[in-house]
């Protein structure tokens, strides 16, 4: 089948590199139209992002003769889906744009997270919130990702609700600078330092999980009833979020039961063999000093959920760590992953 033309909005932004280095050669998608300020547009890519390129690989050869362009759906020239990592500032207002003139928006921004109709998708946690695309007005439809905080947290809680039921959750994230953008925090903030305030973070933290792991009732998204508690922390780690989670079920598991149903998950991603899905999607480290950012950060090419020291909680049930990487897992790959299933269930035909 001849290739979806796709777009990529805030382009020469830090998520916006990570898209451009992992579309590169997808089976599915060819990038003809990228977008971004007023002070890139009309220059190539490849001029812009000379000393602006943030990724330890090349800028991909096939992005640097690509005219940059203000974000207008009008100029998108047969474009059918764009991936969005504009800021927040401007990112609701020109998502919605491209959705009324028939694009699809895969948006990695806050802005319509938390709107009845629109999913926040994981593709192996909720494919079947899809169905409240429907419900949107527009021609086109905007599809968010989770805030890259819980998006680990919440593929590891997925199975577990499913087989034992949740009462409780408490977070404690250790999130890396990369998590802030370019150029982020002031290094005399972070080096050997711990930042325990992270701006609309918890907040976040505390309703999107529910929303992800809720159920579709008459054409919106109702939350799942279970409650949140949530600290989140800045650290000085280049990338990967690490999450201590402790848990109450309604049924307690036995701990073998718990890595049974990890080691036993599949969604719909690597049921349909996905190109972006990690398998397998959660992998659970024995080691007692495991997941490290610095040793599991590029497990299943950085799309697979780390998880390690499952152990009984003396408050609650049980508690563990998550890593996930947050540009690709919790940003720009969970946005490709999430096109790939819309790709494979017939959005495009």
């Amino acid at each position: 089948m001849e290739k979806i033309k796709v777009g990529v909005l805030g382009a020469t932004g830090s998520v916006g590199q990570r898209f451009i280095q992992l579309l590169e050669n997808h089976p599915y998608f060819t990038v003809t139209h990228l977008a971004a300020s007023e002070k890139s547009a009309g220059q190539t890519y490849g001029d812009v992002m000379k000393s602006r390129w943030k990724i330890s690989s090349d800028i991909p050869a096939y992005a640097k003769d690509i005219i940059i362009s203000l974000p207008d759906p009008k100029v998108t020239k047969g474009v059918q889906l764009v991936f969005s990592g504009l800021d927040a500032s401007i990112a609701g207002e020109v998502e919605t744009a491209y959705a009324e003139e028939g694009v699809m928006v895969l948006s990695n921004s806050k802005n319509h997270r938390m709107d009845p109709n629109v999913p926040i998708l994981s593709a192996e946690v909720n494919s079947h919130h899809l169905d409240v695309l429907a419900a949107q007005k527009t021609k086109g439809k905007i599809i968010t990702n989770s805030n890259c905080t819980i998006m680990g947290v919440t593929i590891s809680l997925k199975p577990l609700m499913d087989a034992f039921g949740l009462k409780s959750v408490m977070l404690f994230s250790m999130q890396a600078i990369s998590g802030a953008g370019y150029p982020g925090v002031p290094t005399m903030d972070i080096l050997g330092n711990v930042v325990p305030f992270i701006g609309g973070e918890e907040d976040k933290a505390e309703v999107e999980p529910q929303k992800c792991l809720g159920t579709v009732e008459g054409g919106v998204i109702k939350s799942a009833d279970f409650k949140i508690s949530a600290h989140c922390n800045r650290v000085p780690v280049f990338d990967g979020h690490t999450v201590c989670v402790s848990v109450a079920f309604d049924k307690k598991p036995k701990k073998e039961d718990i890595l049974k149903v990890w080691a036993d998950f599949q969604g719909e991603p690597q049921k349909l063999g996905l190109p972006f899905a990690p398998n397998p999607a959660i992998l659970y480290r024995e080691e007692n000093d495991r997941p490290q950012p610095r040793l599991d950060l590029d497990t299943g090419k950085g799309m697979t959920t780390v998880v390690g020291r499952l152990r009984e909680d003396s408050i609650l049930d049980w508690k563990w760590v998550v890593l996930s990487h947050n540009t690709i897992r919790g940003a720009a790959g969970a946005a490709i992953l999430n096109a790939e299933l819309l790709y494979k269930k017939g959005y495009f035909n």
